[in-house]
């Protein structure tokens, strides 16, 4: 593994870890930033969100109706067993597994399935699909 393969993995790590701190402190536009311009962010239930306005719109309605089912926004991101495969210098694949808390407990938990790309100098999410495993809080039963 070569300076730039490590580099382009540390960029990578970063851009998922920025995500779940972005959503999880409510920057929807910061976290939409964190995609392409064409990014797309797949949900659970089979709709999906392109580009920057989109991808923040089911963020903001997220955090609308946690803040409906929970009384608060609270909510936390555990990010685990995260795989990069750099497939090129400016594209990249990644998988990680995840579990939310809310200020009840775990809600729920899955895996996201990333696309990464370079342009720039910058990695981006061109597309992340999220999949749920497991549900078990107020939160997420109201959205199945």
């Amino acid at each position: 593994m070569d300076l730039a393969e490590l580099a382009a993995r540390e960029a990578i790590r970063d851009l998922v870890a920025r995500y779940a701190q972005g959503v999880d402190r409510g920057r929807f536009t910061e976290v939409a930033a964190l995609f392409a311009d064409d990014g797309v962010l797949e949900l659970p239930d089979g709709r999906s969100a392109r580009g920057h306005d989109g991808i923040a719109a089911v963020f903001s309605g997220a955090g609308t109706s946690l803040r409906a089912a929970t009384g608060t926004a609270l909510v936390r991101h555990h990010v685990t067993t995260h795989t990069i495969a750099l497939e090129a210098p400016h594209d990249a694949r990644g998988a990680a597994y995840f579990v939310v808390f809310t200020d009840a407990g775990i809600d729920h938990w899955g895996c996201y399935l990333d696309h990464y790309s370079s342009t720039n100098g910058a990695w981006r999410f061109a597309s992340r699909r999220v999949r749920i495993d497991g549900r078990a809080g107020a939160w997420s039963a109201k959205r199945s």
